[in-house]
């Protein structure tokens, strides 16, 4: 059997698969049910906590963190004091695109890891499970 690529998730793909009233759910758990191996980045955790938490309240905001460690094969990659810098060039280069700290910190763990796909409802990331090139 091949190995499944490995995949970006962003923010908006871990909503749409936790909140059932999101017109992505459906979509997401199907994609969610036997994912690929599976990488996003520690910024992406804190908004979507702080999604969850502004949208729902603390116990939801909770319940998403929880979920995160029980998901497999789930890489989380830091954001530190070097990654600031690589993304802050990002977003300085792109300064006519409205990119977040935690899209360009996405968009550059997929350059660095070769990562050609993506889960997100973002425009500017690729839509749902759309092949990107870097």
């Amino acid at each position: 059997m091949a190995r499944k690529t490995e995949c970006y998730v962003d923010t908006s793909a871990w909503i749409a698969f936790l909140d059932r009233s999101d017109s992505y759910h459906s979509l997401f758990r199907k994609l969610f049910s036997d994912p690929p191996p599976l990488v996003t980045s520690a910024l992406v955790v804190a908004e979507g906590h702080g999604w969850f938490l502004r949208r729902y309240d603390q116990h939801r905001a909770v319940q998403f963190l929880n979920f995160l460690d029980v998901v497999p094969g789930l890489t989380i990659r830091s954001f530190d004091s070097d990654e600031l810098v690589k993304v802050s060039q990002m977003v300085k280069k792109y300064a006519d695109q409205k990119l977040t700290l935690a899209d360009a910190h996405g968009l550059t763990l997929m350059r660095e890891r070769r990562t050609t796909t993506c889960w997100s409802t973002d425009r500017h990331l690729g839509l749902t499970g759309v092949r990107l090139a870097i």
